[in-house]
Parts: C-alpha cells; structure tokens; sequence
C-alpha cells in the first residue's frame, strides 16, 4: 500500500505498526528514487531515524540493493534492517581505513553524527561531527551525498517572521551547532574540490511516536512537569516525511551540494500545542517562563516547492501522539531539548 493522506490511520496501534508506517513510500518518493541509478548506502544508520529510512528506501525500491552501515552496538538494529532486506555492514566512521574499504555506492545518505552528550566530550562531538565527514566526503567523492545536518546551524530568528532562509549565514550558539556548521563546511569543502552533487540536509525536529517535541510536551503534561515556554516557538515534520525527503533529495543534489531547509511548513506555539495534547489527555499542562522574541525556526519554502507539504500535518501528530502517551506506549528516553536556548546539550 502506498502512502498518501487518505490512507492514514486514526491511531497507531503498536510499534509493528509504527515502523509499517514510517517505511510506507509514497508515489512522489518512489518516482523520484527512479530518476538514480544505483545503491543506496546509509552511514550511521543505527540511529533514531536510520533504520526506517533504509527500510523506506527498501519498501519504495524492493529490487535495489540498500546497504546500512554503523557499528551496531545495538544488535538489535541490525536484526531490524536484515529482516528488511536492507544489507547491513559493520563499521566504525572514525576509522578511515574502515571507511575506505566500503563498497562505493552511487548514492549516500550520511547520518551520522553526535548530539546528546555533546558537551560531555566536546572532541569526540567535534570528531563525529567534523573529521567523519571530511572522511565520508573524500572516500564517496564520485557519490551523490545528502548529508543530515540540523536547523541548529542557524542563529535565532524572530517568531513573528517566516523562519530562517537557506542564505542566513550559519551563526549558531554553543559548540554541539558549532561543530555541525563544521561538519556542512566539510561536506561544501570536498564537494567544491571533487565536483560531488550533494545537498546539506537542514532538519528541524523529525516527530515519531516515541521521541519528539510532542512527547516531550505530552510526557511533561502526563507526569505533572512544568513546561518552559521560553523558547516558545518550534516547527517539526512527521519522521516519515523527513525520511522521504531525504531520499527525494538524491535526485535534486546540487553541485557543489547546497542546503535544504526539511520541517513542517508551520511556526507553532508551545503553549498551543501543550493546550491542544493537554485537552486530549485530560490534563492542564503547568507553564513556566514567559516566550521570548526569537527561536530556532526554519523557512521551508524550498522544500515545499520541490516536494509538496508534508503528508501527514500537524493536527494528525497531536491526536497520535496523545493516544501513543495515554497508552504508554514505548518511548526511546531521548528529549529533543528542543527548549535549550544555549546551545548545551
């Protein structure tokens, strides 16, 4: 079955069902993975949003070949991918002769990289998220490369205004941003000198069930915590529709690679969307803080005009994510700390 906005279901029942969503393609997804040839390889693919959007490549191309690389601490993600088809390779990014002998697939999404923790060990955040990327980009320079990299590379915006525009100059605080702006200008640095397409892959909070901005403020409504409205302003996208439009970028790369604004097309109050969750679970949510002027907020009118808005909107992921909490369905643990205004992570 193919994705489209008429065939979502009211709630999700189970993670068998959520994992069944996340990698249900689209036609404009699978349409735009024709127009590449070859491969498909996903470094780092063990993360949060790894394993489903290999598995999204795989549902949306059964008969190519979809290979997700990582260490895989995690056994368990391996055995995911494998029994999706999805060919999976044991490396460690930090090794550079690990990286040099992957097989050369025409086409890479890289997802690699290091955030929560960040500030625990600020070389190894600098590490992941700088020196393995100017090692992806040389050893895939005759690739196409879309390279995830996060709204955070962006200085705060005013809430009133549209967000910020792919042409903002990258002015961010703290060093975990720093180092991400780090690891664009390693990707723009190689694929100026080797001609490599690519695009810079700018997201914005990617919403599943079990993590998300909408968990956080759904969890924090459910257990009583107050909310910090200070930074009061957010905008985030399905993590299904994230994923394909990471794909889709494969085939509108840019040479040298440019970057993409990818969230939902709405700059959204935190005090209205805890109202909103709150009205469905029962609950007042308790506020603390007063807005302030600026957030983190991102113009997606580039990705909207190459892909169309999002398939599943806004009111959608408030009614499954109420539901998902009310149940208390499994949760990953990882808070986006969408509300750190400093940069610490």
């Amino acid at each position: 079955m193919l994705l489209t906005r008429d065939n979502l279901p009211d709630t999700i029942s189970d993670i068998a069902e959520l994992d069944e969503l996340l990698c249900r393609p689209s036609q404009a997804l699978i349409d735009d993975l024709e127009k590449v040839d070859g491969d498909i390889m996903v470094l780092g693919v063990a993360g949060k949003m790894g394993p489903t959007l290999a598995g999204l490549a795989k549902a949306a191309l059964p008969h190519r070949r979809v290979i997700g690389v990582a260490r895989f601490s995690d056994p368990g993600a391996k055995a995911w991918l494998d029994a999706r088809g999805v060919e999976t390779l044991s490396c460690d990014l930090l090794d550079e002769a690990a990286i040099n002998a992957l097989p050369k697939a025409p086409n890479v999404i890289f997802m690699a990289g290091r955030k929560f923790g960040a500030e625990g060990d600020l070389s190894l955040t600098w590490a992941m998220n700088a020196h393995v990327p100017a090692l992806v980009a040389q050893a895939f320079s005759g690739s196409r490369i879309v390279a995830f990299s996060t709204g955070c590379v962006y200085p705060f915006v005013p809430v009133d205004g549209k967000g910020a525009r792919e042409d903002l100059p990258p002015d961010p605080p703290g060093e975990y941003a720093q180092s991400c702006v780090g690891r664009e200008r390693m990707f723009e640095y190689f694929s100026r000198k080797f001609s490599t397409p690519g695009r810079l892959f700018r997201l914005n909070y990617a919403i599943d069930m079990r993590y998300g901005v909408l968990h956080d403020i759904a969890t924090k409504i459910l257990t009583g915590k107050p909310i910090d409205v200070s930074l009061g302003h957010v905008n985030f996208i399905w993590q299904g529709d994230a994923s394909a439009q990471a794909l889709r970028c494969l085939a509108h790369c840019d040479t040298p690679t440019s970057p993409i604004n990818v969230s939902g097309h709405e700059i959204l109050s935190v005090r209205d969307l805890a109202a909103k969750l709150g009205a469905r679970l029962g609950r007042d949510p308790i506020l603390v803080g007063t807005e302030q002027p600026t957030a983190w907020l991102t113009d997606t009118s580039q990705a909207v005009k190459l892909f169309g808005l999002p398939i599943v909107d806004t009111g959608q992921l408030i009614a499954w994510t109420a539901d998902w909490v009310a149940r208390a369905m499994p949760s990953l643990g990882k808070p986006t700390k969408y509300e750190v205004r400093d940069g610490r992570y």
